[in-house]
């Protein structure tokens, strides 16, 4: 068995143009003052990372490595969430996602798309020379507003949707199988894996390609009304990525999962630090143990409520406290009969 590794801090919501957010030295030493052991590197901000210098020398990579470790710290994964997100884009959301991509490339959807392609494309090469074994990314929607089944959708609509999907990241999920790195969806609404019956869709158009794995996130699961222990149950094999995030779901007779186009603070569903939601993670650790997770226990800091400040320093000491150190022998050892072979013959009436 193996103990989950952590506290961790994805460092996206943190990293900003103020010190000591504005570079990765001063944000580690930061987090790592705060108790946190690992980061996760969002892939597009700059302040933090150069991506394509990371994919192309070693001696780069290194020298983030070094960085981190001079602070305690080690790399969990880098994140592509925003660059994954425009592998697959509906026209419909044209507009609202050009901002993630350069300004060059804006209300050009191929040339956008193509970019989104090439830097998951550095992303697989970034990730192997830093050494690491996982990459958390979001898959992007063509189906998504197609989600509620009004009007009735055409005959194979979603069919084709899924087999398009499948076809824009066959290729990205092969550059990251030649480096022994797997790809982890974020389940996450917005994207057309956003639970497990689409991500089971995906993953049968890419006839079950083993590295288009899982990053679990439960407050998304919780959002939908859906069993996100369950969901450990069924996925485990294919979870490589955990983000310990929280949150609330207090529907009443105004609003439900929809939220009535609220804002965070008014849904009826929000995002909460760490212990200020209905996250059972006690829960979540256990079975995560209980399955042989191996991966980091990442901190994603969303809160409609508390400061961001406030929630890193308790989300270090929240996930210290939840991580379990597996045992290495099984608790009734001391009371083992010894017996052997003959014997178990013997108590089962086989002679």
């Amino acid at each position: 068995m193996k103990t989950l590794r952590g506290p961790a801090l994805f460092l996206a919501q943190f990293a900003s143009d103020e010190a000591p957010f504005n570079s990765l030295d001063s944000i580690a030493r930061w987090a790592s003052a705060l108790g946190y052991r690992g980061v996760q590197i969002p892939s597009w901000d700059a302040r933090l990372i150069d991506l394509q210098r990371a994919a192309t020398s070693q001696t780069y990579a290194d020298e983030v490595r070094g960085t981190l470790a001079e602070h305690g710290l080690a790399v969990t994964e880098l994140s592509t969430h925003l660059q994954g997100q425009l592998v697959a884009v509906h026209p419909a959301y044209d507009a609202a996602f050009d901002g993630f991509c350069p300004q060059a490339l804006r209300g050009q959807p191929r040339a956008r798309q193509q970019w989104a392609v090439e830097q998951l494309m550095l992303a697989a090469q970034a990730s192997r020379r830093l050494g690491l074994d996982a990459h958390a990314t979001f898959s992007g929607a063509l189906a998504w507003p197609f989600l509620y089944p009004w009007p009735q959708r055409p005959a194979g609509l979603v069919d084709m949707a899924f087999a398009e999907l499948a076809r824009r990241w066959r290729p990205i999920l092969d550059a990251f199988d030649a480096v022994g790195v797997d790809v982890c969806y974020e389940i996450h609404p917005g994207e057309d894996l956003h639970d497990g019956a689409s991500f089971e869709r995906f993953l049968d158009a890419l006839g079950g390609h083993a590295r288009a794995n899982l990053l679990y996130d439960p407050s998304h699961l919780h959002l939908q009304c859906m069993d996100y222990l369950a969901f450990i149950d069924l996925y485990h094999e294919r979870i490589k990525a955990f983000h310990v995030k929280d949150a609330e779901f207090r529907p009443d007779g105004r609003r439900g999962v929809y939220g009535g186009y609220g804002s965070w603070r008014e849904r009826a569903g929000r995002f909460r630090s760490l212990g200020d939601g209905q996250i059972d993670f006690r829960a979540i650790f256990s079975k995560l143990a209980q399955y042989d997770f191996a991966g980091w226990a990442v901190l994603e800091w969303e809160c409609a409520l508390k400061d961001a400040a406030v929630g890193a320093r308790e989300g270090a000491r929240f996930i210290a406290d939840h991580i379990i150190e597996v045992t290495q022998r099984a608790f009734d050892d001391f009371a083992a009969s010894g017996v052997d072979e003959a014997a178990n013959r013997r108590l089962l009436g086989l002679d």
